[in-house]
């Protein structure tokens, strides 16, 4: 079996938020913001503000970051400094679903973020402890429309904050390495 890593970085730009998460042997802490398309301006002070609080080296020994749907600059400011950070620290970086940080609680739920247009980005996930367990319908873009009634009854959560947790669950449990290969 192998060892989980001792420090791992959750990051987000994908959205208008920026979302940080950061776990370690001894807790964990989340930084979410709200600042537009700032996130170029605002990603490299926000990291280094959460290891500050966490009272840690500026250092990660794994980095899982949100791969989108959502603003292509975002997403490629993101993954830019992910494989940066990276490079540096010798840390593998994964890539995650953005969506799959917006799941809340257990149970199977449904989450979307606007694509404009009177559509959204949606997904259908089973949760479990706050985590993605499993896909019922994959991340694709819909009419807001055909995508409330795919969803009717289950519970829906649309355009919140990515939870820097849940991205960092979801990373330890299922990311992917090979998506970096297209931003080298």
């Amino acid at each position: 079996m192998t060892a989980s890593p001792q420090v791992v970085l959750a990051l987000d730009t994908a959205t208008p938020w920026l979302t940080l998460g950061l776990r370690w042997g001894g807790g964990e802490v989340t930084f979410s913001r709200e600042v537009g398309r700032a996130h170029a301006e605002e990603l490299p002070a926000a990291t280094r503000q959460l290891f500050g609080e966490a009272d840690l080296p500026f250092r990660a020994d794994l980095i899982i970051v949100g791969t989108g749907p959502g603003s292509y600059t975002g997403v490629r400011v993101g993954a830019s400094y992910a494989l940066g950070l990276g490079r540096v620290w010798s840390a593998p970086v994964r890539g995650v679903v953005t969506l799959e940080g917006l799941v809340r609680g257990d149970g199977p739920q449904a989450v979307s973020l606007d694509a404009r247009k009177g559509n959204v980005y949606g997904a259908v996930y089973e949760v479990r402890r706050g985590a993605v367990e499993g896909v019922r319908h994959a991340a694709q873009k819909f009419s807001a429309e055909e995508f409330g009634a795919l969803i009717d009854p289950l519970p829906w959560h649309q355009d919140d904050a990515p939870d820097g947790l849940a991205l960092l669950e979801a990373g330890l449990r299922h990311g992917t390495e090979d998506w970096a290969l297209a931003y080298l």
